[in-house]
């Protein structure tokens, strides 16, 4: 055995071991960077009679209303999510929703049973939910069957 063999032989576990943590940093410096991911509606979506679910890949997020309290839970733990009501005149309205529980539920008291009080009244609603840097987004329409 010469001695490149040699070297070689003794260079290549601390290269090895080099190479492991560095790919991991790098998945973390790139799972931190921001994204903006769409959220699409799953079917109909109605609020008040909790059928919505929004999806984008295994990421799903269920939205539901009960009196007057709109609670949103969801597949992954999320850091922030605010709700925004849109009227007819694209006036948006945000509301934060807060924490319950653990990351993975969230809820605020809204307008949104009041102004949709009609069977066949459709609202449209704009959603925000952020996960470690990427945010997840969806605008749609929310509409009562029932």
């Amino acid at each position: 055995m010469n001695k490149h063999t040699r070297i070689a032989f003794i260079v290549a576990p601390f290269l090895a071991v080099f190479g492991f943590v560095g790919a991991d940093y790098y998945e973390e410096a790139v799972a931190n960077d921001s994204k903006l991911i769409t959220l699409s509606p799953d079917g109909h979506c109605d609020i008040i009679n909790q059928s919505c679910v929004l999806k984008s890949g295994e990421f799903k997020v269920n939205i539901s209303d009960d009196a007057g309290v709109t609670e949103v839970n969801a597949t992954f733990p999320l850091d922030s999510v605010t709700l925004f009501l849109v009227d007819k005149h694209d006036k948006v309205t945000p509301y934060p929703l807060g924490m319950q529980k653990s990351p993975y539920y969230w809820r605020s008291h809204t307008e949104l049973r009041n102004l949709i009080s009609n069977k066949g009244d459709s609202y449209k609603l704009r959603l925000i939910a952020n996960i470690k840097g990427g945010q997840y987004i969806s605008e749609f329409y929310t509409q009562t069957v029932k």
